[in-house]
């Protein structure tokens, strides 16, 4: 499981990959969350928005879910770098407050039922809000949206 997830606004790939080895540091406005996996999380939110429903989708359907691309080339150093997809990028950046509280509930009834425990302590609605806010920044710029995680 992923340490620390930090999703953030970058002008292009180019320079989401130059975070690869330190991550977005204060160089991008960025949203911090702990003990996450990326790329679940990613599919998950992408999947809300494409197949809304309150409801957290079944392991096997969200396996099958389209996942967020590499930034870089995986390495074995614990460092995961993803572009989020463009028509999530939109989405979360129109999603209204209703639908981000709707998204945040269900992907805790996830994370909760694999996790338990050791499931984050971070206030999920709060990621997502923030996640938005850099969506938004990401859609009115023409950058892209991305996490790094350790």
């Amino acid at each position: 499981m992923a340490h620390d997830t930090v999703f953030f606004h970058a002008p292009d790939d180019e320079a989401a990959a130059a975070t690869r080895l330190r991550g977005p540091g204060t160089a991008f406005e960025s949203v911090t969350c702990r003990f996450i996996e990326p790329d679940s999380a990613i599919a998950e939110w992408d999947m809300f928005f494409e197949e809304p429903s309150g409801e957290a989708p079944p392991l096997e359907q969200l396996l099958g879910w389209a996942w967020p691309e590499w930034v870089t080339a995986p390495l074995n150093d614990g460092v995961e770098l993803f572009a989020l997809p463009k028509r999530l990028t939109r989405a979360l950046a129109n999603a209204s407050s209703a639908e981000l509280e709707e998204l945040a509930s269900r992907w805790t009834t996830r994370l909760w039922s694999e996790d338990g425990d050791e499931m984050t302590d971070d206030d999920l609605l709060a990621v997502l809000q923030g996640v938005a806010r850099l969506a938004a920044s990401a859609v009115n710029t023409g950058g892209g949206l991305y996490s790094w995680s350790f």
